[in-house]
C-alpha cells in the first residue's frame, strides 16, 4: 500500500493588523485526530477522504488552522512547523513515502519572515527530496518564487465566497494519485498579473470573475491540462510579492502549461478595469440611511458589512467606528427589535459579562487592537445572554456574550472569530429573521448570512481591511501595480516565471 504523508497550514495574514496570532487564535490537530475531524466544505477532508477512497495510506501529521488576523508569531509557526518535520522523519523510519499531499492556505505570514508556505515546502523537500509534493490552495494565494520552485502542482478554490474547498482538496489528491498511478509527470507555469483586488470585487457568482472561472475550467477540460487557477492574491498584505497569479499545470508538456497561463493572464488582465462592487455599497454614514429607509419598505432583515474590519479577511475585529454610528443615532429607537452587531473581538469585555446575564452592567470595549482607526466605546446595557466555548465551522472555540445597548444587541467575542454563520446569533437567543437590520463584520455576506439576508448592503467603514486600495500606506508592493498605478503597459510573457 502506497503511503501518503499529509499537512495542512491555513492562515490569511493581514499586515495592517497589528495583533500577532499565536498558539491561543490557532486550532491545531494532530495525527490521527484529523480523522475525527472531518467538515464537509474543507480541502483537508477532501484531500484525506479521496486518498483513502483510492486505497492509500495517509499519514496525518499537523494540521493548523484560525480566521484570518494579523502576521503570525514566529515561535509559534516554528513549534508547527517543526512538528510536521519531525512527524515526515518519524514516518520515514516505518517505512517509504510515496508522495506528499498538502492543504495550504497560500498568504500565510510569520513576523520576521515572512512568507510562510515557501519556506515550509523548501524544509519538507530537502527532508523527502525525490518524492512528489501536491497542494491545495486557497484562491487568495499569493504566489512567490519559493512556492513555485518547491512544490511539484498546486490547484486553487475556484469558487468565491469558497464552497469549493473540498472539491479542490479532492483536485489536489486526484493529481497525486495520477502522478502514482498513471505516471502523470506534472510540469508547471506561473504568470504573475500586477493587480491587487479586494475579494469583495471578484466574487465568482458575477462578472468579470464568472466568466474568468468558466475559462478556467474549459482550460482544464484541455487534453493534458491538469490543473488551472486564478490566484488572487491578499491586497491586506504589504509585500513584495503581492499580486494576481495564473498558474497551470500540464502532464509532461511544460510548452502547453506555458501557452495556457500566459493566454489566461492576457484574459485577466484586459479585464481589470472590469472589477467592481456587486453588493450595493456606500460610505458608512449612507449606507446607514439607505438601510432605515429600507426598513420601512418591509422585506427584512437587512444586512449591513461594516467591511473595514472583517475579521474573515485579517481586520482585527474591534474597530467601532461603525457600531457607534447606530448606536448614538436615534432612528433605533423606532425599530421593533434592536440592531443585531456581529461583533466585537475583546476578551477582556467578554468576560466582564460572565455570570451576569439579565443584569445592567457598564463595560469599556473595542478598539484594543486597532486603536489608529477607532476609540474604545464605554457604554451601560444589559447581557442578554452568555455562551460558554462556542464555536461553529472549525472555529477557535471560545466565550461570546450579547450585551444590549442603545438599541443594538452587540456580540461580544472571546476570541478572534468570522461573523460567517446566523447560528451565532440564534444560539445567543436572536434570531435575525426576525431583526430588521443586521450588522456582520464582513465584505461580501457568507453564503450562509446571504440566505437570511433579504437585502445586502455594504459600508465602506475604516479598519485593516480598508476596501479603497488606494489609501492604504503601502510600502513593499512592487510597483507599477494596478489600480495603485494605471498608466503602464504589461506583456504577460514577460512576467512568465520559470523553474531553473
Amino acid at each position: 500500500m502506497k503511503r501518503i504523508l499529509v499537512a495542512g497550514l491555513h492562515h490569511e495574514s493581514n499586515t495592517f493588523n497589528p495583533i500577532i496570532a499565536g498558539e491561543k487564535d490557532f486550532k491545531v490537530i494532530y495525527g490521527d485526530d484529523i480523522f475525527n475531524n472531518f467538515r464537509e466544505n474543507d480541502s483537508v477532508t477532501g484531500v484525506i477522504k479521496t486518498l483513502q477512497g483510492a486505497g492509500y495510506e495517509v499519514i496525518p501529521t499537523v494540521f493548523a488552522r484560525a480566521v484570518p488576523n494579523g502576521e503570525v508569531d514566529y515561535d509559534f509557526y516554528l513549534k508547527i512547523k517543526n512538528e510536521i518535520l519531525e512527524k515526515a522523519k518519524f514516518a520515514l523510519k516505518e517505512g517509504p513515502i510515496d508522495a506528499i499531499t498538502l492543504s495550504l492556505h497560500g498568504s500565510m505570514r510569520v513576523k520576521k519572515q515572512g512568507e510562510v508556505e515557501g519556506y515550509f515546502l523548501e524544509e519538507l523537500r530537502e527532508v523527502l527530496p525525490n518524492i512528489p509534493i501536491i497542494s491545495s490552495l486557497d484562491m487568495h494565494t499569493t504566489m512567490t518564487k519559493r512556492m513555485n520552485y518547491n512544490c511539484d502542482a498546486f490547484v486553487g478554490y475556484k469558487c468565491a465566497p469558497h464552497t469549493d474547498c473540498f472539491e479542490t482538496g479532492e483536485h489536489a489528491a486526484n493529481m497525486t494519485i495520477a502522478v502514482l498511478e498513471n505516471g502523470a509527470k506534472p510540469k508547471s507555469a506561473w504568470v504573475r498579473v500586477p493587480i491587487l483586488i479586494a475579494g469583495e470585487q471578484s466574487s465568482t457568482f458575477v462578472e468579470p470573475m464568472r466568466g474568468l472561472i468558466k475559462v478556467l475550467r474549459e482550460c482544464e477540460k484541455k487534453e493534458g491540462i491538469m490543473a488551472a487557477s486564478y490566484l488572487m492574491g491578499f491586497p491586506w498584505a504589504d509585500n513584495e510579492d503581492s499580486s494576481v497569479a495564473v498558474y497551470v499545470v500540464a502532464n509532461g508538456d511544460k510548452e502547453l502549461a506555458e501557452r495556457e497561463a500566459v493566454k489566461l493572464a492576457e484574459i485577466m488582465w484586459s479585464k481589470k478595469d472590469d472589477f467592481c462592487f456587486h453588493t450595493e455599497t456606500y460610505e458608512e454614514k449612507e449606507a446607514l440611511d439607505i438601510a432605515f429607509k429600507a426598513v420601512k419598505e418591509g422585506k427584512l432583515p437587512i444586512y449591513l458589512s461594516d467591511s473595514g474590519d472583517n475579521p474573515t479577511a485579517g481586520a482585527s475585529s474591534d474597530a467601532t467606528g461603525f457600531l457607534k454610528l447606530i448606536m448614538d443615532d436615534d432612528r433605533t429607537d423606532s425599530l421593533k427589535h434592536p440592531v443585531i452587531f456581529g461583533g466585537i473581538y475583546d476578551p477582556i469585555a467578554t468576560k466582564q459579562c460572565e455570570g451576569r446575564v439579565g443584569e445592567e452592567i457598564t463595560i469599556k470595549f473595542g478598539a484594543k487592537f486597532d486603536s489608529i482607526t477607532s476609540t474604545p466605546i464605554t457604554a451601560t446595557g444589559i447581557v442578554k445572554s452568555y455562551i460558554k466555548n462556542w464555536s461553529s465551522r472549525g472555529m477557535l472555540q471560545g466565550d461570546l456574550a450579547l450585551f444590549s445597548s442603545c438599541g443594538v444587541d452587540i456580540v461580544l467575542a472571546e476570541v478572534h472569530v468570522g461573523y460567517v454563520t446566523p447560528d451565532m446569533f440564534t444560539d445567543l437567543g436572536v434570531n435575525p429573521r426576525d431583526a430588521e437590520i443586521v450588522v456582520c463584520k464582513l465584505g461580501y455576506l457568507t453564503h450562509e448570512q446571504s440566505l437570511v439576508a433579504k437585502r445586502s448592503i455594504m459600508a465602506l467603514t475604516k479598519g485593516n481591511t480598508n476596501e479603497n486600495l488606494k489609501t492604504l500606506d503601502y510600502k513593499k508592493v512592487t510597483r507599477p501595480i494596478f489600480p495603485l498605478d494605471d498608466d503602464f503597459q504589461y506583456n504577460a510573457l514577460d512576467n512568465l516565471n520559470k523553474k531553473e
